[in-house]
């Protein structure tokens, strides 16, 4: 057990990260460079015929190069250097430059030592206590004959394979235990002259490379994070490798083929996933870099991903039950009156939630006193009720907040590279707060702490953590501290989230930390990252695409997901149009990680002002958002949810267990439990609670049946949880659905007491 160092790397390498407890950036060993055919098992395959010609041993020699701790071969040819390295239980780390070797960039993956810690153990190292563990060391070989070599680990083989007249060029596939290919780099094309790891020029003397592979027939592919479609199986989608309001980038990838492919750069860019070409496009890079695992199952490579990049930490126990929000509550007298409400219908509550323009100014960081005289007291109270407040926090710095010209002087800010320097301009000009600086957390923490969890807050809510960027997300035009947006912005939502996560394990908040987040990346699951899905409008097309959100972001390794229940825009609680579109909201939400309501009602909202002369004027509130603000048709169908959830807590419990201890998603596609049912393969208005349940919502206006798809075969059972009617796996059956029942469907009996409560 060791501890992360606090004190600043020595590094020569500006614009990079400078602390041993956020990404460092640094040139791999130069003993790398050093050719040791010495620690090289050189095969002679053609022995039956002779020795292998002299020059094929001397051309091997120079251009196959195995690190000395025997984890890595690297390859250089033509001004590239390629390094390939186990990385983690039957993985494979790649990273290619041109003129100079690979950086040592630690963007999302952790430190082999580390992953064999976690591969060992299963528990989360995302604290400030390190657990290592002595890696398993690859088998490396060198067949000067066929100009080829291989470092295979574990159930993974990389085989690189040299060609081209004067031996310059490289191509590498990857296999599984079987031999079979998983994927290869794309060929040349022979004429064509194509290069799979092209390091195209950029004038500003970076690069934009794209690293293209030719993808097994037939595969599936599932991941990526949050994109607001109702696409299931990615084959044949282009995506855009940045994050949006309402758009998660994680680029991490699980294919039905037997791999998952992490791109390990936080570049804005593209992913296509064609029939004939994978490409992966950074639009600013130094270098390509990724990694790839094999497994035989789902589940297998969902595991090994998270040990390579840090598993979700416990989710608390007041995490489970039902969360209640609305646009804004605005004072603290009306919240109260909310809470106590829940207590005297008996309604059960875990969560209230203080969103937005609590504060005086957007970047105060602190709550507005004249609207919340006395948090201490309001948290008490909240408390006594067996109720956890989670609050609201921005990372806009208005230009006349308390805390901008501070920010502004130590370079805590973000920056435009020219004219004005601002990052958004709603509701007024303000500038972001650059979380990729380790200076910059450390102080908003001690405002945070002040302000807030001394205050007796409990949790927090990220918003806005992408960042927007004035709306047109336009990110070459920003700079962090670690270098530009469009270079490294994707990284952003991790350390704003890393910011929380780190300040709450200082004040003693192991194992009861969660951070709702807009946005995320590759390892923000260690960060307690709890990911809602933006502000999605109020319409049966945008629930049925959360449903493909949902298991996307837990193929991509964010296990901790929810939507505003009902949808954030467009809402009018007196129309009986959106009071169906709600209760089916609320439906499906009951079967996600987190139960939460939050949304932007109408027909009433209410602007209010202080009354001190502030030029400021607070947005509006937003009209009432309650179970018992419906009518008592949608209350009575709410509060059945929100008690089976209760029902359903000791399951929920297991399954953010699973989450914890092997990186397991709680929303599954049909795929992930059934990956030999083909037919389950793109299915994408169902999906799967943990292993035990079938959730098929109503997605339709008007609905009250459905069809629904039933994966597995006949040894497989599905018994309906409203009518108890069994059901043989492998078919699919229409099925009734009145506006307050809900198709769920029980996995060999396994209903987990909520037989007859649907």
């Amino acid at each position: 057990m060791t501890e992360r160092s606090t004190q600043p790397s020595q590094n020569n390498h500006p614009g990079q990260y400078e602390t041993a407890t956020a990404p460092t950036v640094k040139p791999t060993s130069e003993h790398a460079a050093k050719p040791a055919l010495a620690d090289v098992n050189v095969e002679n395959a053609g022995a039956a015929n002779g020795p292998a010609p002299a020059a094929n041993e001397a051309i091997a020699a120079q251009i196959f190069h195995v690190d000395p701790n025997g984890t890595a071969i690297e390859w250089t040819g033509d001004g590239e250097y390629v390094r390939v390295e186990a990385w983690g239980p039957n993985s494979v780390r790649v990273r290619s430059r041109l003129m100079q070797r690979p950086l040592d960039t630690d963007w999302a993956l952790l430190p082999p030592a580390e992953i064999a810690a976690n591969a060992a153990n299963g528990t989360n190292t995302a604290n400030n206590t390190v657990h290592t563990a002595e890696p398993p060391r690859p088998s490396i070989a060198v067949d000067p004959d066929a100009m080829t070599a291989t470092l295979t680990n574990g159930d993974i083989t990389a085989r690189l394979e040299v060609f081209g007249w004067n031996k310059d060029r490289m191509r590498i596939t990857f296999l599984n235990q079987d031999g079979k290919v998983l994927l290869c780099e794309a060929s040349d094309g022979g004429a064509l002259r194509l290069r799979a790891r092209n390091h195209r020029p950029l004038p500003s003397g970076g690069e934009a490379p794209i690293a293209s592979f030719e993808p097994p027939a037939g595969e599936h592919l599932y991941g990526m994070g949050e994109y607001q479609q109702q696409v299931l199986d990615l084959k044949g989608s282009t995506l855009e490798l940045a994050h949006r309001n309402s758009q998660v980038s994680v680029p991490f990838v699980i294919s039905s083929a037997g791999y998952g492919f992490l791109w390990h750069n936080p570049s804005v860019g593209h992913a296509t996933f064609a029939a004939n070409r994978t490409e992966w496009q950074a639009d600013f890079s130094d270098q390509i870099d990724y990694w790839i695992t094999a497994g035989s199952t789902p589940a297998q490579i969902e595991r090994q991903y998270a040990d390579a990049t840090g598993h979700a930490p416990v989710m608390p126990e007041w995490g489970l039950g039902f969360w209640q929000c609305k646009l804004r509550y605005w004072n603290q007298e009306q919240l109260l009156e909310v809470a106590r409400g829940f207590k005297e219908r008996n309604i059960p509550i875990d969560v209230i939630v203080i969103d937005f323009f609590h504060w005086p100014l957007m970047g105060d960081f602190r709550f507005d006193e004249e609207f919340w005289p006395d948090v201490k007291a309001m948290t008490a109270e909240l408390h006594e009720m067996g109720i956890r407040l989670m609050v609201s926090v921005w990372p806009q710095i208005d230009l006349k907040s308390e805390n901008y010209d501070e920010m502004k002087r130590r370079n805590f800010l973000a920056k435009t590279r020219t004219g004005k320097d601002v990052g958004m301009w709603w509701p007024r000009d303000s500038q972001f707060f650059d979380a990729t600086n380790p200076e910059a957390r450390a102080w908003v923490w001690g405002k945070i702490r002040r302000n807030y969890t001394d205050q007796g807050v409990d949790a927090f809510w990220l918003d806005e953590a992408e960042p927007e960027w004035g709306g047109d997300y336009d990110y070459a035009h920003y700079l962090f501290h670690i270098g530009p947006v469009g270079k490294v912005g994707n990284m952003y939502p991790s350390l704003y989230n890393k910011t929380f996560y780190d300040g709450q394990l200082s004040i003693g908040r192991k194992d009861n930390t969660v951070n709702l987040s807009r946005a995320a990346w590759a390892g923000s699951q260690r960060y307690g990252t709890l990911v809602w899905s933006g502000d999605v409008h109020s319409t049966f097309d945008d629930l049925k695409a959360q449903i493909t959100c949902a298991i996307h972001m837990g193929a991509a390794g964010i296990p901790w997901f929810t939507t505003d229940m009902g949808g954030f825009a467009g809402g009018n609680i007196t129309t009986p149009e959106f009071k169906e579109l709600f209760v089916r909201w609320c439906q499906f939400a009951c079967f996600c990680p987190v139960m939460r309501n939050h949304g932007d009602r109408g027909p009433n909202p209410q602007q209010i002002k202080d009354q001190r002369g502030n030029e400021y004027t607070h947005v509006h509130t937003g009209d009432s958002n309650e179970p018992w603000s419906f009518g008592k048709d949608v209350e009575r169908a709410m509060v059945k949810y929100i008690r089976l959830r209760e029902t359903m807590r000791p399951y929920t419990r297991s399954l953010f267990d699973q989450a914890h201890e092997d990186g397991q998603p709680l929303v599954r596609g049909l795929f992930y439990e059934f990956p030999d049912d083909e037919a389950a393969a793109n299915v994408a208005d169902e999906y799967l609670f943990g292993p035990d349940l079938l959730v098929a919502p109503v997605v339709e206006a008007g609905a009250r049946s459905r069809s629904v798809y039933l994966p597995g075969n006949e040894s497989v059972t599905w018994t309906n949880l409203h009518d108890g009617i069994a059901y043989k796996g492998g078919q699919t059956i229409n099925v009734n659905a009145p506006i307050d029942v809900v198709p769920v469907f029980a996995r060999d009996g396994r209903d987990h007491g909520l037989a007859g409560l649907i």
